[in-house]
């Protein structure tokens, strides 16, 4: 890589200025000869959604399927999730959006029903991969309360909340005239209405017994051939839930008020048994003192052992402000409370056979929760929990951001999961998890795919998404860098800070240096490397940056850092500007003065303890922006990394920040305002006051006019001006601050041109004089011949250094620099009485985007290093990085930034850059090939000389390199280095973009745009044509603004909900196979054997007893239901449903052969009218003839 020499081009200004300027052929735009081939095309676009992952949002209730095993989760606002085995899930969604409130499966036969909030059930079809509705029928004069689905039967129980209950044949899904009435269920005495069906159930041994709960407390047991009451049993508190005993001869109630009590179908005067699980049995006999309700209870038995009794709820009043919601299993003389981290939805207990009239053998408990999916294991001592294979920790602490990267190194994933399967919890079942239905897809994509995450605790976490799957890798706690007892923020400060000061705003991953940075809603940024080796950390190196938007009008001294440093302790804060040298410093956490606004400190505490870093991300260097003059730091916008460059920079509404994280030093810091060049008329500043620099770099003429404290020099305390070249040299070369100075190139005859901007660093403490007498010479000829009085275009220039930078030395101290901010005044007449409306343009614009290339900072200028700055007021610039030339030289040289001015500007703020070659290939940003840094010396040199080779440079007269910029509003594309501006496209005027990227697929490249109201755009590169629109998504959540991502190969994806992440495709390849790839519910399985009722039970009738529901429930038996009582809709997926379909378009068909037997019935017409009128003709022509021949030799007498 070339090295940036500042001598070189103060030679070429010297040079450009004595002579003149040769005509030479303007670079233009690329050959014609040898145009860029787009091979992409509107046909290899196709939008769809492929796999929606994570925990259900909102869930509300849960079935299972015991033979095919298979779980299913319906939600409040209408989701269905299915599950299998890990890698194999669905997501369904009801039309109307209502709330889930049951679910019951037909067992082994591949189909669900589902009942909703609007009193409309439908039976779904499992049988193929994307489950489709086969019937629907909607309840309109009753309200649906609970469902009951017997083992092989196709009558469906639906209670109501009248009291009625209603019989569906899930078949054909019609009502069967079949009505159970509420006021023939009760006693006759009753005077009051039993309320809602909380219960349905058939008895065991007995299909002919239907046991039905009202929420009342009163149970019925009903015969179903003789359509009355056979037993009756009361109770004073209200019912949640009913279980039997498998045996048919005893059933138990969950009551309101924590008590279970135990019945024997044959004694309905009394229960047989009332326990209050955890409420306290007093010792006079009397009641026991009342609990919160037992929402649900389950009834299981063993053949070796005692049954199980499983409920939630139930605890006494007294603890449920300590405890959370817990899960009682009673086993035996032993009772387990097993408490959850949220509220418990609803529980399932698996059993080993389907059948309810055999026992049961419980082996797991199920357990939805608001926020968790728990499995118990009951077969093991302490009951303890299955690690779970499904995505469902994404929303463990809220997503604040998330990346996606597609076509990954294939190394990656493999390292992620080697640190990470460190990281994972003991004390988990040795068994299998048990929900393990359903297949894997046959296809699925080669390329490794990782999704990171960032949380409101501060956490990162790495995902493999590979082949439409979702598991975490590792876990990244960003936490552990800070202390935990921060200092109480002032009342100025965010309360978003306050909630989750550690939250992760914005994150920049290099997968092939494996480089992290981070960045945090505390202004704080982190950078990490990765190391499979555990170290111990005594430091973490701190570099603390002030930045500012607004300065304040006097001139300050910095703090003098030159020569032979003294080490602070590391409890001192850098001193403030407003803030005498002479000052003691302060300790962190404190105000510059008792009573004056806070100064100079962070918002978050550095840990001070070693710190102990597991293999994984390591903590390199850690970068914190301090509270200025009372208000507190800006959150960071923007980030970018770059492991070749060695540098780090960031930006907010303030400006941005350069960070050397090989050197650990601050390279630059800059105001969004000035990072324009003075001569840019285009600059959006606000008026500021006349303000006294710091004279770092003086004029050669300020020594008359200016103050002492103008002229004084930060290091030595002198009050003279820097008015020779000699001091010019001298503060060049020996002294120990940082030495900027802004110089205005001004070419002959080049007056349009823009000026370059150089900033010129030298290092916090010179080790060695490693710049030449020669080029000290010509850098104060030039300081000198700029800043003189003659130059009227600088007349004006003044140069400012404010700030202050932490740089770490040793654990425990810290070392007090200046960190330079510009104030440049415009070289030409500026208004000081502007709008406000400027004031408020300048105020908004902030940094918001940044990429690393190698490019042309110039046309005169070499390809090199350089970093692209976009902002929200659409403008773009480069900096221009001047890099040492060897890898080697890179720890002692220190480098070069200029600013090259505006490149283009654009309506709304930049979203992305890109750069391509002339072929239209991604010039990706240079990397350094990762190697461990607790690694030995050979490893790393073996891993440094697979360095990527620089991209090709520019032939004199061409452009070699295409830019792209996409904006909120438009997208343009310049080539360079002329910068001319190839193709412009309009994206959107009545919205604007969230989100867009340059992605690859199918080996070229396009433009991706998410606009804010719900259009998906691709547009190709580099003609800016529109290849795909698409009204996908409107955009209804900031999360989805927030966390929506293109990448490469045609895939993308948002967080749907809190929980959920929604992937998708817009590749036309990929939807094609999209069947293919996703994975199988339903697998053909044999249902397991009836129980054997054994010799003596078929001979006594003391087995379980059958019922033809047929002739109980069918028209011929029971007539036909009321047709305004429910609505049968035939479902997209049923045989009604194609059928009306195809009947549409058979009716269609049938219209056009009419019309089309029309249209030629009226042309055989027009022919026959055609073929009338040739006769008549022929006719006319024969008579004419005959007349002819008759008067032909007849003389005119004759006639």
């Amino acid at each position: 890589m070339k090295k940036f020499n500042i001598r070189k081009v103060l030679d070429g200004l010297t040079a450009a200025s004595s002579s003149s300027v040769s005509s030479s052929a303007q670079p233009g735009t690329p050959r014609d000869a040898d145009p860029v081939q787009e091979t992409l095309q509107s046909e290899h676009f196709q939008l769809c959604k492929t796999v929606r992952q994570g925990f259900p949002n909102q869930p509300a209730s849960m079935a299972f399927d015991p033979v095919q095993k298979i779980l299913a989760v319906g939600t409040q606002t209408g989701a269905l999730r299915l599950f299998g085995r890990a890698g194999v899930e669905c997501y369904c969604q009801h039309e109307s959006g209502a709330a889930v409130i049951q679910l019951q499966f037909l067992i082994n036969e591949g189909a669900l029903v589902s009942a909703l909030a609007d009193d409309s059930l439908h039976l779904w079809n499992l049988r193929q991969k994307i489950p489709a509705v086969l019937h629907s029928l909607k309840f309109n004069r009753e309200r649906i309360t609970y469902c009951h689905l017997p083992f092989q039967s196709k009558w469906l129980y639906i209670g109501t909340e009248r009291g009625n209950i209603h019989i569906v044949n899930v078949e054909s899904f019609t009502l069967s005239g079949y009505v159970i009435m509420w006021n023939k269920a009760i006693e006759l005495s009753t005077k009051t209405h039993p309320g809602p069906v909380v219960h349905i159930s058939d008895n065991p041994m007995d299909e002919g017994k239907l046991l039905i709960g009202f929420e009342c407390g009163v149970v019925v047991l009903w015969d179903l051939k003789s359509k009355k009451a056979d037993y009756r049993y009361n109770y004073d508190e209200a019912i949640h839930s009913v279980a039997w005993h498998h045996e048919g001869k005893q059933f138990m109630c969950s009551h309101s008020d924590g008590t279970l009590t135990t019945w024997n179908i044959r004694a309905p005067a009394k229960p047989a048994q009332v326990i209050t699980p955890h409420g306290k049995q007093p010792k006079d006999g009397k009641k026991p003192e009342p609990c919160r309700p037992i929402l649900k209870v389950e009834y299981k038995t063993t053949r070796a052992g005692d049954p199980f009794m499983i409920l939630s709820g139930g605890l006494s009043f007294e603890t449920v402000g300590r405890r959370r919601d817990c899960l009682t299993v009673m086993h035996g003389k032993s009772t387990a409370v097993l408490e959850m981290d949220t509220a418990i939805v609803d529980f399932l207990t698996l059993c080993e056979t389907p059948y309810p009239n055999d026992f049961q053998e419980p082996y797991a408990v199920v357990v939805l929760l608001e926020k968790d999916l728990v499995v118990i294991d009951l077969g093991q001592i302490g009951y303890p929990s299955f690690e779970s294979p499904y995505p469902f920790s994404v929303h463990e602490s809220p997503v604040t951001c998330c990346e996606y990267f597609v076509d990954c190194p294939a190394e990656l994933i493999p390292a992620l999961y080697s640190v990470g399967t460190r990281q994972k919890r003991q004390g988990y079942s040795k068994r299998e998890w048990p929900i393990s239905g359903g297949n894997w897809g046959q296809g699925g994509q080669s390329y490794p795919e990782i999704i990171i995450t960032g949380h409101a605790d501060g956490s990162i976490k790495f995902w493999d998404a590979s082949s439409l799957m979702l598991q975490v890798l590792y876990k990244l706690k960003t936490a552990k860098v800070f202390e935990r007892a921060r200092v109480k923020e002032e009342k100025g400060s965010v309360d978003a800070v306050d909630d989750d000061p550690f939250a992760v705003q914005t994150l920049s991953w290099c997968p092939d240096s494996r480089l992290l940075c981070v960045g945090g809603v505390s202004a704080h940024v982190i950078i990490y490397r990765f190391s499979k080796q555990e170290v111990t950390t005594e430091e973490v190196q701190l570099l603390e940056v002030r930045m500012q938007n607004n300065f304040p009008d006097s001139a300050v001294d910095s703090p003098d850092p030159g020569g032979d440093q003294s080490p602070l302790p590391q409890n001192t804060a850098p001193s403030s500007p407003q803030q005498d040298s002479q000052d003691p410093p302060l300790p962190p956490g404190t105000n510059s003065t008792d009573t004056g606004p806070r100064d100079n400190t962070a918002c978050l505490q550095l840990r001070t303890a070693p710190l102990k870093q597991s293999p994984g991300f390591q903590v390199e260097l850690v970068v914190q922006l301090v509270w200025v003059s009372g208000e507190p730091p800006q959150p960071i916008s923007s980030l970018a990394i770059n492991s070749s460059y060695g540098l780090v920079v960031f930006g907010n509404s303030c400006g941005l920040a350069v960070v050397d994280f090989v050197q650990k030093t601050l390279l630059l810091n800059l105001s969004t305002a000035d990072l324009y060049s003075p001569c840019e008329p285009r600059q959006p500043r606000s008026p500021r006051k006349t303000r006294q620099p710091s004279a770092a770099l003086c004029d050669s003429n300020d020594g008359a006019n200016a103050s002492e404290e103008r002229g004084k020099s930060p290091t030595s305390g002198s009050t003279s001006p820097c008015n020779s070249d000699e001091e010019r040299k001298q503060n060049f070369i020996e002294k120990g601050t940082f030495m900027f100075k802004n110089i205005f190139l001004f070419p002959k005859f080049r007056l349009s041109l823009q000026p370059l901007f150089i900033f010129v660093l030298f290092p916090v403490k010179f080790k060695s004089r490693r710049f030449s007498r020669s080029v000290a010479n010509d850098f104060a000829k030039m300081s000198r011949k700029i800043s003189s009085p003659s130059d009227h275009a600088d007349k004006s220039h003044r140069v400012t250094t404010r700030g202050s930078i932490k740089t770490p030395l040793s654990r425990g101290h810290s070392t007090t620099v200046s960190a330079p901010n510009y104030v440049k005044e415009a070289s030409f007449s500026r208004s000081r009485s502007s709008s406000v409306a400027s004031i408020d343009r300048e105020s908004r614009e902030a940094v918001c985007a940044f990429v690393f290339c190698e490019s042309f900072a110039r046309r005169e200028i070499a390809l090199g290093a350089c970093l692209l700055v976009g902002t929200t007021q659409g403008a773009v610039l480069m900096l221009a990085l001047g890099l040492p030339h060897s890898p080697e030289q890179r720890h002692q040289q220190h480098l070069t930034i200029a600013s090259c001015g505006t490149i283009s500007q654009l309506k709304g703020g930049i979203l992305t850059m890109a750069l391509l070659d002339a072929s239209g290939t991604l010039l990706l940003p240079a990397y350094e090939p990762w190697s461990d840094p607790n690694a030995s010396d050979e490893e790393k040199e073996r891993i440094k000389k697979r360095r990527p080779p620089s991209p090709p440079g520019s032939l004199e007269g061409q452009d070699s390199q295409f830019l792209v910029l996409c904006s909120e509003k438009q997208a343009k594309v310049l080539a360079l280095p002329s910068q001319t501006q190839l193709y412009k496209h309009s994206i959107t005027e009545a919205s604007f973009v969230l989100c867009a990227d340059v992605v690859n697929m199918g080996g070229a490249n396009c433009l991706m745009c998410f606009c804010a109201n719900g259009h998906i755009m691709a547009l190709s590169l580099p003609s800016l044509r529109p290849l795909l629109d698409v009204n996908y998504l409107p955009l209804t959540d900031m999360r989805i603004a927030r966390t929506f991502c293109f990448s490469n190969l045609g895939q993308a994806l948002y967080l749907t909900s809190p929980t959920e992440v929604q992937r998708l495709t817009y590749s036309q390849e990929t939807c094609d196979n999209l069947q293919e790839m996703l994975s199988e519910l339903f697998t053909p399985v044999e249902t397991p054997e009836a129980p054997n009722r054994g010799f003596f039970k078929g001979l006594f009738g003391g087995g379980a007893q059958s019922l033809d529901r047929e002739d109980l429930f069918g028209e011929t038996a029971a007539g036909k239901a009321s047709r305004t009582l429910a609505q049968h809709i035939p479902g997209p997926g049923s045989m009604e449903g194609m059928k009306g379909t195809a009947s549409g378009v058979v009716g269609d068909l049938a219209r056009a052969r009419v019309a089309l037997d029309e249209r030629g019935q009226k042309l055989s017409e027009l022919e026959e009218r055609t073929a009338a009128m040739m006769a008549s003709a022929d006719s006319f022509s024969k008579h004419a003839h005959d007349m002819m021949l008759k008067y032909k030799d007849k003389k005119w007498y004759q006639l």
